[in-house]
This record gives structure tokens, sequence and C-alpha cells, in this order.
């Protein structure tokens, strides 16, 4: 069903035009100038009255990126690979998409040390995950858009990886703006990699989760018989 596709089309929308709002609402209010230096995304949400509107935007985000890792996590399942690397991958999508609700909700001129402990898992918990994904994407049977999906995936892939590299080289160099731009350009190809799920979910016909009851078996009982004066135990399942 088409419309599945439209989950992480939205997320990816959503949040590219939200840090953008946020943005907007920050230099309009005179909180972030950007004639001094330009800045990270967690300071143009980092004051009110855009520290809330930021907030908000990340606890959404996260509830979506978590719907989309659990229904990629199902699908791939379905399609009968039951390996290891689709756990890892259902572990660092869930760890990534909580780091971004920590930096959305903790932030840096407040809880510093806990906006960066955020930071990290969504970004590089975060890379760890598409790596992984990419993987899966010539691993998952069958794959209708692998021809065109994979080559994307491996690029945008790349390209994440060097952005953090850079903007990591470039703070700890001294070059702010640099590595701020580096930032808004790594965020905007993450909400990307996940609009790329769109390719996968417009196949699905239908998605439910099963519950499976473990059967309890019956613990064994003893008794004790009395035979010559001695008690012998008898176990009796």
């Amino acid at each position: 069903m088409w419309l599945w596709a439209l989950l992480p089309l939205s997320l990816a929308v959503f949040g590219i035009s939200g840090i953008w709002i946020v943005y907007a609402i920050s230099v309009s209010n005179g909180t972030i100038n950007i004639t001094e230096t330009f800045p990270y995304i967690s300071e143009c949400g980092a004051y009110a009255p855009q520290s809330t509107i930021f907030s908000q935007y990340c606890n959404i985000c996260t509830f979506l990126g978590l719907w989309i890792v659990i229904i990629r996590f199902q699908q791939i399942r379905d399609f009968g690979d039951h390996g290891k690397a689709n756990m890892l991958s259902m572990i660092l999508g869930f760890i990534s998409c909580v780091g971004v609700s920590v930096l959305g909700n903790f932030q840096q001129s407040i809880q510093r040390v806990v906006h960066l402990v955020g930071a990290f898992a969504a970004f590089t918990l975060g890379l760890g995950y598409f790596w992984v994904q990419l993987f899966l994407t010539y691993r998952a049977q069958p794959s209708y858009d692998r021809h065109w999906v994979g080559p994307t995936r491996v690029l945008l892939c790349f390209l994440c990886t060097v952005l953090i590299i850079t903007m990591v080289v470039l703070a700890n160099t001294g070059h702010r703006s640099g590595a701020a731009m580096c930032e808004w350009a790594l965020v905007m190809l993450f909400f990307c990699l996940f609009g790329l799920f769109g390719a996968e979910f417009r196949h699905m016909d239908c998605h439910h989760l099963t519950v499976q009851r473990r059967v309890l078996k019956p613990k064994p009982t003893s008794m004790f018989v009395v035979s010559n004066h001695h008690l012998t135990p008898v176990h009796i399942s």
C-alpha cells in the first residue's frame, strides 16, 4: 500500500521544515546574530520561545522515527531475514531516536553534558543505523527498487560520514561556523535517509505485530514414599 510511504516522507518534510522554522524564529527575535557567527541547530532552539517549539519538534520526530524503525525491522523479518544485522539496526535506531528527544529537551544552555550525550547518540549511532540498513538493502529479499535505492543510500551515508568527521575537526580547530554548517547539512541528509524508506514502504500491503505466548512447563513436584522406615523421594512431572 503506497500510503505507508507517506510515513517516512512526512518525517523528512516535517523535520527539515521544523529546524528551519526554529532558525527563522531565533533570527527574527534577535536571540541569534548570524552576522557574528553561523549558529548550531541546538543554539537556535536554546532560548524561549523557540525552545519549546524545538523540543516539541524533536519529540514528534522521535515518535515518527521509532515507528519507522520498528516497521522496517518487521518488514525485513517478513522477508525471511532473522539475522543479527536486523536486530542490531533496530537497537541502533532506537538509541538514535531517543538521543534526538534527549538533545531536544535538554538544551545546551541548561544541561550541556546531557545535551551532548543525546547529540552523540543521535548522530553517530544514527549513522551506524543507516550503514546497517545499507547492508540490509542488498541482503533482504525481495528488493524492488534496489537498483536506485542502494546507490542513493551509499551516497547519502558516505556524505554523512564525511560531514561528521569534518564537523568534529572544524569544531576542535576553532572553525565554529563551518562546523555548524556541517551540522545543518548532516541533519538534513539524515532526514533524507529516513525519507528514502518510502521506496521500501510503498510495497507493503499491511503491517501487524504478533506477540507469541510462551507455554509454561509444569514444575516437577516431589512426594515421599515410606519404604522399610526410610523416606524415598519420588519426582512427579
